[in-house]
C-alpha cells in the first residue's frame, strides 16, 4: 500500500455507483490487516447490492473487524445504523475504513458522526473515488458536482481524489490516463491536493501516469462473472 495512504488512522471512502470504491474499501482493508489491527465499516444505506457487508466471513478470516447498518444484507429495508459503530471512535483499532453509499443521500450518513470526525479530523482522510467510464461521473463538471454534493452533506472536505477508471475486463490504457487527466483537473478546482490512480496491475504498467499508483484485485466479482 502506498506510504501516503499510511499516514492516518481513518478512511472515509465515497463516490458514486459503479465508482470502485467497495472494491478499494476492501483492497485498503485487506492490505492494512497485514500489518495493523483492522475495521471494515460498511456505512452504505443507499445500495443494497454489491456492499462490502457481502465479504463479512472473508475479512473476519483476515482478522478484520466488520460493522454494517443492522439490516444489512436482509430483506428488511431500513437503514439503521448500530450502537457498535460509534465504537471504532472509542475502541483502539489501528486502522478504521469507512465504505459509504453512492452520492450526497448516502454520505448523509457520515453526518452522524460528524462530531467524532471533527475531533479526530488530522487522523481522517476523506476520499472520492471516481471512474470516468461511469455515466454520471464522466465529465468534469458532474465530478466536480458530485464532490460538492457528497462533502457539503457528509461535511467533511474531501482530502483525495482516486481515479478508478475502468471497463472491469475491458479496460484498456487509454481509458485510464483519460481518467487521469479528467480527475487531476477536478482536483484543481476542487482545490484537492493528492490524486492518486488505482487500478489492475497488468493495466497500470501499460499506462502513462504522472499519479502515485495503487494495485487493486477484485474482490466484488458477480457470481455470473466468475467464469468469464
Amino acid at each position: 500500500m502506498i506510504q501516503l495512504l499510511q499516514d492516518h488512522r481513518y478512511f472515509v471512502l465515497t463516490g458514486n455507483y459503479g465508482s470502485g470504491k467497495t472494491e478499494l474499501a476492501l483492497n485498503l482493508a485487506l492490505s492494512f490487516s497485514q500489518r495493523f489491527q483492522t475495521t471494515l465499516v460498511d456505512l452504505d444505506i443507499v445500495n443494497p447490492y454489491f456492499r462490502s457487508g457481502e465479504k463479512a466471513e472473508e475479512m473476519s478470516k483476515a482478522g478484520i473487524r466488520m460493522l454494517m447498518p443492522t439490516y444489512a444484507m436482509t430483506t428488511v429495508d431500513i437503514p439503521a445504523l448500530p450502537a457498535e459503530i460509534q465504537s471504532v471512535f472509542e475502541v483502539p483499532s489501528d486502522k478504521v475504513i469507512f465504505d459509504v453509499g453512492g452520492d450526497d443521500t448516502g454520505a448523509a450518513a457520515l453526518g452522524r458522526y460528524y462530531p467524532s470526525f471533527t475531533a479526530r479530523r488530522e487522523q481522517t482522510k476523506m476520499i472520492l473515488v471516481v471512474n470516468c467510464m461511469r455515466p454520471l461521473t464522466r465529465e468534469e463538471n458532474d465530478i466536480i458536482d458530485l464532490a460538492e454534493r457528497i462533502s457539503g452533506r457528509g461535511r467533511l472536505k474531501i482530502d483525495t481524489l482516486i481515479n478508478n477508471t475502468n471497463l472491469a475486463d475491458m479496460t484498456e490504457p487509454d481509458m485510464v490516463e483519460y481518467g487521469e487527466k479528467t480527475v487531476l483537473s477536478c482536483a484543481e478546482k476542487l482545490g484537492v491536493d493528492e490524486v492518486i490512480t488505482a487500478g489492475k496491475e497488468e493495466i497500470l504498467k501499460q499506462c502513462r501516469l504522472s499519479t502515485p499508483l495503487l494495485n487493486i484485485r477484485r474482490y466484488m466479482v458477480p457470481e455470473w462473472m466468475e467464469q468469464i
